[in-house]
């Protein structure tokens, strides 16, 4: 069987403001099964608007956006049944515990009780979530929320994972371990699609990245094939060179 592209995006475009403001422009991208992609860009290029269409939040003005092979405009629910997304900021339901939190996406996804309790255990180890997990979430700091959200994206082992600054809130050990749970999720043959300001961490993490500034793509490939295009200059010349355009 051939394998689908998991995120294609065709021709998209998102304006605000009556079209004045042009945040997304005819945007065309494709990204791979089994890869970390990274998505690079200044405030305000055009990050946050993209994911928020991919994941079905926001409808673009034109274009087509296919994850794991199903329009997300005439089939959304089909879409975002594949789909395990962390948002920029971590808004939940702060009068829920924890616990109640997840158990309604488990319930929401249709996970069935031996699969969440499973997936619970583990990730709530990991994450040490144990002790605060029937706590109520207003209670909980900025990186503990986040966990709790990353936990929640990934009970229903998304084919595509897609993060808007995951690593925002996190103390070092919580970004190592959602560095390596977003390496294992790559090699399962499923995708991760990231944006971050840390381009350190895109350098060493993705198999590919794409610049966006100003909502277009400026650059789009793997390190090694975006370096060479720029003469081996570093990828913090290579993005200050590119957005300051």
């Amino acid at each position: 069987m051939e394998v689908k592209d998991l995120i294609e995006l065709k021709n998209v475009s998102k304006s605000y403001n009556n079209g004045k403001i042009k945040a997304v422009d005819g945007l065309n991208l494709v990204v791979n099964p089994g890869e970390i992609f990274g998505f690079l860009g200044p405030n305000g290029a055009g990050k946050t608007t993209t994911i928020k269409m991919i994941v079905g939040i926001l409808k673009p003005d034109e274009g087509e956006i296919l994850v794991d092979g199903i329009d997300i405009q005439k089939n959304p629910i089909e879409a975002k049944k594949k789909i395990g997304y962390v948002p920029d900021e971590p808004y939940i339901y702060d009068k829920l515990t924890g616990l109640e939190y997840l158990n309604f996406i488990a319930d929401v996804y249709g996970i069935s009780e031996k699969e969440r309790r499973e997936k619970l255990e583990y990730f709530l180890e990991i994450f040490e979530l144990k002790n605060a997990i029937g706590d109520l979430i207003q209670s909980y700091s900025h990186g503990m929320k986040q966990k709790l959200l990353i936990t929640a994206a990934l009970l229903h082992s998304p084919s595509v994972w897609i993060l808007d600054e995951p690593m925002t809130g996190l103390d070092p050990r919580s970004s190592f371990l959602l560095k390596e749970l977003m390496a294992n999720h790559t090699k399962a043959g499923f995708t991760v699609f990231f944006s971050t300001h840390i381009l350190e961490v895109a350098e060493r993490l993705c198999d590919r990245i794409a610049i966006i500034n100003k909502g277009k793509i400026v650059a789009c490939g793997t390190m090694e094939e975006i370096k060479k295009q720029h003469e081996w200059e570093s990828l913090e010349k290579i993005f200050l060179e590119l957005t300051e355009k």
